[in-house]
C-alpha cells in the first residue's frame, strides 16, 4: 500500500505540482476498473465488464490546447494517438480491446513542454455496449515523476451517459493544476466540448 497517494474527492479537489515535484518529465495516466463491479477482483487494467452479458468497450482520452490555441482530441477513435514530442504533448500507447493486457492503455502527457500546453481534459468513454459505470468501479490514477501517485475514483456513478469528464489539468502560471471532475456527459465528444467550452468543430470517427 502506498501511503503517500493523494487522493482528489468532492471535498478536497484539487492538487498543484510544481517544476521542482511532479511538474516535469512524463506523466502516466491510467484508468482501472473492475469487471463486474467492486469485490470482482479483476486483473489487467481497462477490463471489459459484463452486465447482464453485455460486453462493454471502455476508452480513455482526453482534449486539449496548446498555449497557441491549437485543441484537438486524443483518443482511439479516429486513430487519434497524439504525439509526445511536438503538438499536443499527449501521446495514447494503444488501444486495448481486449481487456486482456496487463500494462493496458496509458495517456502520457509531456510535462517538459508544460510551457506549450494550456489545459488536458482527461476523459472515458464507454465505445460499445450499454453504459455501465455503476459495476466498472473504475478508478483513474496519474503517475508525476518524483511526485505521489493521484487517484480519483469515478464514485459518482450514472448509467445512462457514455462519457466521464475524470479531470482537468490546467497550466497555471508553469505549475500544473488538477481538478478533479468527474462528471457525466450524454452524448458525444461534441458534447464533452461544449460542456467545458473548447470550442471545436466534430465529424464522425470510427476504430
Amino acid at each position: 500500500m502506498n501511503l503517500s497517494k493523494v487522493s482528489l474527492t468532492k471535498s478536497s479537489p484539487t492538487v498543484s505540482l510544481t517544476k521542482g515535484s511532479g511538474a516535469s518529465g512524463q506523466m502516466r495516466i491510467n484508468l482501472n476498473w473492475a469487471q463486474g463491479g467492486a469485490g470482482a477482483g479483476g486483473g489487467g487494467f481497462l477490463k471489459r465488464a459484463f452486465s447482464g452479458g453485455n460486453k462493454v468497450d471502455l476508452d480513455i482520452g482526453c482534449l486539449w490546447e496548446t498555449t497557441d490555441g491549437d485543441k484537438g482530441v486524443v483518443q482511439a477513435l479516429g486513430n487519434a494517438f497524439g504525439n509526445l514530442n511536438g503538438p499536443p504533448y499527449v501521446f495514447l500507447d494503444g488501444d486495448d480491446r481486449s481487456g486482456t493486457n496487463t500494462g493496458g492503455e496509458n495517456l502520457i502527457v509531456n510535462l517538459d513542454q508544460l510551457d506549450r500546453i494550456r489545459r488536458v481534459l482527461v476523459f472515458a468513454y464507454i465505445y460499445e455496449g450499454a453504459p455501465n459505470w455503476a459495476a466498472a468501479d473504475g478508478v483513474v490514477t496519474m503517475f508525476p515523476v518524483g511526485s505521489a501517485p493521484i487517484e480519483i475514483k469515478l464514485d459518482e456513478t450514472s448509467n445512462d451517459k457514455r462519457f466521464c469528464a475524470i479531470a482537468l489539468l490546467t497550466n497555471a502560471g508553469g505549475s500544473l493544476r488538477i481538478d478533479r471532475q468527474v462528471q457525466y456527459i450524454a452524448g458525444t465528444q461534441r458534447n464533452v466540448d461544449e460542456a467545458y467550452g473548447w470550442g471545436m468543430n466534430w465529424t464522425a470517427g470510427r476504430k
